[in-house]
């Protein structure tokens, strides 16, 4: 009977830990009303508190409105300054016209630019940068896209961009244009001057020139052998010919030596002169010339300055 009885009061490791849960429990569950009836009246204190408190600040707003004067209220209405607040905190920016060519730094500040911006702002115009419109304010580095939307209607330009550096008026220079180059004047170290000239193709210039007898115009020039067309373009503009006494060849006594030394009187040409005046007697006039059948009207255009019947 003894063995049975203690059978009923012994517990295992595991029962023994279940029973002190459970009386944990019952302990925390009894003394948890009494600590939220506390929290909830310290609520209300709290919230009594705040409303004596705000009360309090009203009070004490309006007796400042009523003892400022007349002249306060007018200044206050001038200034029509309007600030927004960001989530309930502190008054962040004032909006009002303003001139970015002209504004100072706390002038920004007060439009709600960060002092860095300013800063840049700042030394943009100090180097000679000016607004020329509203939109100009998207290019200032650092200024924020939503602050450009808000400050945009606000800008009013009142003077034109200045075009100056540094309070220094901008001087332009204008180059003075090259020299022109008289072909019938000029030796090899003036055509070397010449640009896409070396000194080969200046020496055949003035070897030609001088074998012409002179040239009577500007376009002879691109006969210079080895001289390409693109160079002659190029270098065109930049030639005059002065009028000279051209060397003439008579073509009633040179023989077929001297006047095959002509650029423009080949061989055959020079044979065909010689034969023709023997044949029919001395030319009366350059223009006879032309009935001699190589030589063509072009060619003849280009040798009968430098002919002669005398």
């Amino acid at each position: 009977m003894e063995s049975n009885w203690k059978d009923y009061f012994t517990f295992t490791r595991k029962e023994r830990i279940g029973i002190y849960l459970l009386l944990a429990g019952i302990g925390i569950c009894s003394v948890m009303p009494r600590f939220c009836k506390t929290a909830a009246i310290d609520r209300e204190l709290t919230a009594e508190a705040f409303a004596l408190q705000k009360a309090h600040d009203s009070s004490s707003l309006h007796a400042d409105l009523a003892g400022l004067s007349a002249n306060d209220h007018q200044q206050i209405a001038h200034n029509d300054i309007h600030y927004e607040r960001v989530g309930g905190a502190q008054p962040v920016a004032g909006l009002f016209p303003f001139d970015p060519n002209t504004l100072d730094p706390a002038g920004w500040k007060r439009l709600g630019v960060s002092d860095r911006t300013a800063n840049t702002i700042q030394r943009y115009r100090a180097k000679g940068g000016r607004f020329k419109n509203a939109a100009d304010l998207q290019k200032v580095y650092g200024l924020k896209e939503a602050d450009c939307k808000r400050l945009m209607p606000y800008v009013r330009i009142t003077a034109p961009a200045i075009t100056t550096v540094a309070d220094k008026p901008v001087v332009k220079f204008t180059k003075t244009p090259p020299p022109l180059i008289d072909i019938n004047r000029a030796d090899t170290t003036a055509f070397i001057s010449l640009p896409g000239i070396g000194s080969k193709l200046a020496s055949r210039m003035v070897h030609l020139r001088e074998k012409l007898g002179g040239f009577y115009a500007v376009q002879q020039v691109a006969e210079t052998f080895g001289l390409p067309d693109s160079t002659f373009q190029l270098i065109k503009p930049r030639l005059a010919c002065s009028p000279v006494l051209l060397q003439k060849i008579n073509v009633n006594t040179a023989d077929e030596q001297t006047l095959k030394q002509h650029p423009y009187i080949r061989w055959q040409i020079a044979r065909a002169i010689v034969q023709y005046r023997q044949q029919h007697g001395l030319f009366q006039s350059p223009e006879d010339l032309q009935r001699i059948v190589l030589i063509t009207p072009e060619l003849y255009q280009k040798m009968a300055a430098y002919l002669a019947v005398e």
